[in-house]
C-alpha cells in the first residue's frame, strides 16, 4: 500500500521501507560491511544517511547478532548529541540502516583540517559529549568508542556520537599512527582489569586534550611506548592549553576510574562553563504536553 507515516516529536518512524522509497546520492563514507549514502525519501523529502552492509560479510565475520544488538540499543537513544537511527530494511542481500544525516561529517577531517580547536569549540564539545554520555549511562549503555573518528558533526556544528557497532560516515582504521584505537584506551582495559562507564570518563579526557593540541597525549611510534605512557599517565601539556583546560583533563585522565570527575561535574567545570556555546536543537512540539 501507499507509505503511510507517523513522524513522532522523538524522530522514530513506525513504516515499512524499501529501497524504492529512497533518491540515492553521494557516498558519504566507507565501512568493512558497505558504504553509507545521502539518500532521500520520496515522500517526505527528508534527507538521510543509508548505510548499506551485506548480509554475506557479516555472516563470514559473524557479526549479525552485533548488528542486531547494535539496533536494539540504538534505536532507544534519543538525545541530541546522539546520532538518530530511524528504522532499519532489507534486501535478499543487504541491510539498510537509516540513519540521521550530519550535514558537517566527521569532527577527525575537521580536526585534520584546523590543526586544533580553540576553547570554546572544545568546551562547547565536552559539555555535549558529557550529556549525550550522561544519558546513556542512564539507560545502562557504555563503552561508545569514543574518538573524533566516531564523532560526527551536525547541521549547526554540534557533536553527534556515531559509533555503535560500525561508526556511520566513517572508515574506522585510519588513525595517523599504527597505533590506532591505542590512543584511547585507559589503563584498566590495557591492563585486562574489568571496566565500566569510567572508561568513557577516560577517553572524554582523552578527547579534550587531542582537540585542543591536535594530537592524543600518550602517542608514540610504537604500541609498547604508548601503553607504558598510559598505564604511567605520563600526561604532558603543551604551552597552548590553558590553566582551566589542564586542571579538567587531568581530572578525567586518572589512573583509578574510581578518581576520575564524573560527568556531572565535567559539565560544571568552570572552564567548560566560561568557555561553552553549546547551543540545544528546537525542540517540535506535536502533542498537548509540547514535547519534551
Amino acid at each position: 500500500g501507499p507509505l503511510t507515516l507517523i513522524v513522532l516529536d522523538k524522530g522514530i518512524w513506525w513504516l515499512k521501507f524499501s529501497l524504492k522509497d529512497f533518491d540515492i546520492g553521494r557516498p558519504l563514507g566507507k565501512g568493512k560491511f558497505g558504504n553509507v549514502y545521502l539518500a532521500r525519501e520520496k515522500n517526505l523529502k527528508v534527507v538521510v544517511a543509508l548505510k548499506v552492509l551485506f548480509k554475506s560479510q557479516m555472516e563470514k565475520e559473524g557479526v549479525e547478532h552485533q548488528l542486531r544488538r547494535e539496533i536494539e540499543i540504538q534505536s532507544h537513544l534519543k538525545h541530541p548529541n546522539i546520532l538518530s537511527f530511524y528504522n532499519y530494511f532489507h534486501d535478499s542481500t543487504r541491510v539498510f540502516l537509516i540513519l540521521e544525516y550530519a550535514p558537517r561529517g566527521e569532527m577527525y577531517k575537521e580536526l585534520q583540517r584546523c590543526g586544533q580547536f580553540d576553547d570554546q569549540r572544545t568546551a562547547t564539545y565536552m559539555e555535549e559529549i558529557s550529556d549525550a554520555l550522561l544519558y546513556c549511562h542512564e539507560k545502562k549503555v557504555i563503552h561508545r568508542d569514543i574518538k573524533p573518528e566516531n564523532l560526527l558533526l551536525g547541521f549547526r556544528g554540534e557533536l553527534k556520537i556515531a559509533d555503535f557497532g560500525w561508526s556511520v560516515h566513517a572508515p574506522s582504521l585510519r588513525r595517523r599512527t599504527m597505533c590506532g584505537t591505542l590512543d584511547y584506551l585507559p589503563p584498566e582495559m590495557i591492563e585486562g582489569h574489568a571496566h565500566d562507564e569510567k572508561v568513557d570518563l577516560w577517553c572524554i579526557g582523552v578527547l579534550c586534550y587531542e582537540c585542543l593540541v591536535g594530537n592524543p597525549p600518550f602517542e608514540t611510534a610504537s604500541h609498547s611506548e604508548t601503553y607504558k605512557r598510559i598505564t604511567k599517565v605520563d600526561l604532558k601539556f603543551p604551552k597552548v592549553v590553558s590553566e582551566g583546560a589542564r586542571d579538567l583533563i587531568a581530572k578525567l585522565l586518572r589512573h583509578s576510574p574510581a578518581m576520575r570527575l564524573p560527568l556531572k561535574n565535567v559539565i560544571e567545570h568552570p572552564w567548560v562553563r566560561a568557555n561553552s556555546r553549546r547551543v540545544l536543537p528546537p525542540v517540535c512540539s506535536t502533542g498537548p504536553d509540547g514535547g519534551q
